[in-house]
């Protein structure tokens, strides 16, 4: 299980430190840094995606580059100096530019930690190139427990250059010409040497993203689909009645019918097979027929996507939800906060919906952290320095 979730210098993220549990609940109001901390998972992420179509660089340039990403704010001084009349720095930064991403777990029987930093290419180090402002990854960690320290780092990548713990002070290279657009999942490493980079990246491909659910009249949900099974959804949610089908045959059968009946009374699910076409039909109490995928509601198909993703046949390390929310009845609130405390996995639950939040903590021992916007920069209400999870970057 993740226990720290920390970022620097990422969009509003300018230093955030946050405790995580095996239910974490991210709420706030409207600009206090939600989607921020869903982007720099997402971030975190791509980093074991691998290539250059997938990769973190890639997902950077997605948000406009590495310095539109990058915090607007002052370098020093606190985040109330304005408020309190004291000076701010000007609007040339003088001290060097970094981004930086990472997580920790408790001991290395939850997995290991994983920290990196991105900056801009120092200037004429690889002669002159159209692709100057491309980020470069400049550091990265892998390490066993918590926070980051020399002791218990494994893997570390410093430049172009990567190195791995044989024991004690005594440490090989395992690569020499890293790229700075490759990260050490994507270095040509011999997985022997170091099973430890093939096996954090297994548990980071492995993560979850559902946001952009599609309910729209030619959302793919809605239409009649050739079927594989399906133990993942997809995270449109395209493959539903295959994902639920499947759930249906190597999954939790008993638990998603009563699921249906706790969010939709007296409600049954069918999924008709045709020579290998999956329609998905919903039969409602008091009709006469059931209703096909496109007669649903927008709030009833993305519940079902969010019952298919939550009751997965082969659940993930971490699953995170951004405002799952969206579009449905508030009368489903209550039964998708006993469906995500039921989850068996560690849940990320990103919302502004203070129902939910309170559903969630009547039903479950879930923690919850209340961003904030402070003079630009996120915090979470409540929590003080002191308060916050050991953590050290690799360069600290």
């Amino acid at each position: 299980m993740i226990t720290t979730l920390a970022f620097a210098n990422y969009r509003s993220l300018r230093r955030l430190v946050l405790p995580l549990s095996e239910l974490t609940v991210i709420a706030g109001a409207n600009g206090a840094g939600k989607s921020n901390v869903y982007r720099g998972l997402r971030l975190l992420a791509a980093a074991a995606a691998g290539g250059h179509q997938n990769g973190m660089i890639a997902a950077l340039a997605r948000e406009g580059g590495l310095q539109s990403a990058l915090w607007a704010g002052p370098e020093r001084g606190s985040i109330d100096s304005v408020a309190r009349g004291l000076p701010v720095q000007g609007t040339v930064r003088t001290e060097r530019v970094r981004l930086k991403l990472g997580f920790s777990t408790e001991s290395p029987e939850d997995g290991f930690g994983y920290a990196l930093e991105l900056g801009l290419p120092v200037p004429g180090n690889a002669g002159p190139s159209a692709f100057a402002l491309d980020p470069e990854i400049k550091t990265e960690s892998l390490f066993a427990g918590e926070p980051l320290r020399p002791a218990n780092t494994l893997i570390q990548r410093t430049g172009a250059v990567v190195k791995y713990r044989v024991t004690g002070r005594r440490w090989d290279v395992l690569a020499k010409h890293v790229p700075g657009y490759d990260s050490v999942f994507d270095s040509a490493v011999d997985p022997a040497k170091a099973p430890e980079i093939a096996q954090l990246r297994q548990g980071l491909c492995n993560w979850r993203f559902y946001d952009h659910l599609r309910t729209d009249q030619d959302a793919p949900a809605r239409r009649t689909q050739v079927g594989t099974r399906t133990p993942v959804l997809a995270d449109g949610g395209d493959d539903l009645a295959a994902a639920l089908q499947t759930v249906v045959e190597i999954g939790d059968a008993d638990r998603l019918a009563d699921a249906i009946d706790d969010a939709f009374p007296g409600a049954s699910l069918r999924i008709d097979v045709n020579r290998g076409q999956f329609t998905l039909t919903l039969q409602r109490a008091g009709l006469l027929r059931p209703l096909a995928a496109p007669e649903l509601s927008d709030g009833t198909l993305r519940y079902l996507m969010l019952l298919a993703a939550l009751l997965s046949p082969r659940p993930p390390g971490l699953l995170v939800l951004n405002e799952p929310e969206t579009s449905l009845h508030p009368d489903l609130t209550e039964p998708l906060a006993r469906l995500i405390a039921g989850c068996a996995t560690q849940v990320i639950v990103v919302t502004h919906a203070s129902a939910l939040v309170r559903a969630l903590e009547r039903d479950s021992a879930c923690s919850v952290l209340t961003l904030e916007n402070r003079q630009g920069e996120t915090g979470v209400a409540g929590l003080r320095e002191l308060d916050e999870p050991a953590w050290r970057w690799g360069t600290d």
